[in-house]
């Protein structure tokens, strides 16, 4: 199978070499997933190693706890797929961005560059943030409280769980900036409406730290205080993409209408 070779912006294709592009770049995909998946199995002891660091030490002594006949293979599969899925995250995206591509300008297209760098890194900024400062502080108060009324064991499926959900769940959750400035860009948002309604979006950036995985106040307030940074963030550079955009010779940047906005 050849890679497929991608358009030139503005260059006119048939539907059905569209289809041949598109069959081609998800076949490249899943053979890539199928291949990390692999990679991530023939190393599975030293993933479900590093998953079961943020235990606390003597829970880490004391193993992870299984039910089931199959549970010990059906949950390092399940990791596999994970592991695979995050080694073929860049093949996949750029797949994606190679079938999009022609639709964008060719200016355009370094920005978008730009920002799927920034996304990516807000991303790695995330997971490595859950695993080194959420993680290690949320299971030692959870897999520590009231244990002198419980018989406290932990089960690897619902500890693997909750450690991929809260990986993925905070690494996707520092995409905020990513999110705001796509609204700011469309138009949708202004760098002056954020700034008029920013306690409603303290508010929203609130709720959906509640809404991550880890329901205790430790886990809920160290996934909150980074999001209030990142939404502060947002706003300012905000503020100075548009000034950006508003200087550049074709500027199409038409921002709402802020005509009833009280000033701050």
């Amino acid at each position: 199978m050849r890679p497929p070779r991608r358009l030139r912006h503005g260059e006119e294709a048939t539907l059905v070499e569209h289809l041949d592009e598109l069959r081609s770049r998800i076949l490249i995909s899943l053979a890539t997933l199928i291949v990390g998946t692999i990679v991530a199995f023939v190393f599975q002891h030293q993933i479900l190693h590093w998953l079961s660091q943020p235990l606390p030490p003597a829970r880490r002594k004391q193993g992870l706890l299984t039910l089931g006949v199959a549970e010990p293979f059906l949950v390092t599969f399940k990791i596999s797929i994970w592991a695979g899925l995050g080694l073929a995250f860049p093949v996949v995206l750029w797949q994606i961005w190679g079938f999009f591509a022609p639709a964008v300008a060719e200016r355009s297209q370094r920005l978008v560059a730009a920002f799927v760098a920034f996304s990516s890194a807000l991303l790695g900024g995330g997971v490595v943030f859950a695993y080194y400062v959420v993680l290690p502080a949320a299971l030692k108060f959870l897999t520590s409280y009231n244990e002198q009324s419980f018989n406290i064991q932990i089960r690897a499926t619902d500890y693997y769980n909750f450690v991929l959900l809260t990986l993925v769940g905070v690494g996707v959750v520092f995409e905020l900036p990513v999110f705001v400035l796509a609204l700011v860009r469309l138009g949708v948002l202004t760098s002056q409406r954020l700034r008029h309604t920013r306690r409603l979006g303290y508010f929203i950036v609130a709720v959906v730290a509640v809404a991550l995985p880890g329901i205790d106040p430790v886990t809920t307030t160290l996934e909150a205080i980074p999001l209030f940074v990142l939404y502060e963030g947002s706003i300012w550079l905000s503020v100075l993409m548009e000034r950006y955009w508003m200087r550049q010779p074709d500027n199409d940047y038409e921002p709402v209408d802020m005509d009833g906005w009280d000033e701050e």
